[in-house]
């Protein structure tokens, strides 16, 4: 199994995965300044880009199966309160899986148990493509 978290881009938003499973997947991130957008708050991108990690790591480790893949083509993230600082409790549960897309909800919540942003990706099932 590809670890997907600890290189590239993932590793950038310092997810740190807490569950990793076909029924759900769970993440932590420590807030950092580098979250930020200019105004001092975390900036929507980081949700974004939390909610469709989690969704895309379920969908392809346990779903797809061997020689498939997923791909994100829709995500819709909600941004529900502003935050600073603390650590982020994201959860990704599937709501839909077929034999061509899936549809996971993902809730992220901060330091005080309030939901700070809730998406809701659907995932292509593709074909791994051969080198």
């Amino acid at each position: 199994m590809t670890d997907l978290v600890s290189t590239g881009f993932n590793e950038k938003l310092g997810l740190t995965l807490t569950a990793r499973g076909p029924e759900r997947v769970a993440a932590t991130v420590d807030l950092t300044p580098e979250h930020h957008q200019p105004f001092g708050i975390v900036h929507g991108g980081v949700y974004c880009a939390v909610i469709e990690t989690l969704a895309s790591i379920g969908g392809a480790e346990y779903w797809t199966g061997p020689g498939r893949t997923v791909v994100g083509v829709n995500n819709n993230t909600d941004f529900l309160r502003a935050v600073s600082e603390g650590t982020l409790e994201a959860e990704a549960l599937p709501i839909h899986r077929g034999r061509t897309q899936q549809l996971w909800a993902v809730t992220l919540t901060g330091a005080d148990g309030k939901l700070v942003a809730r998406g809701q990706v659907r995932l292509a099932n593709l074909e791994r493509p051969t080198a």
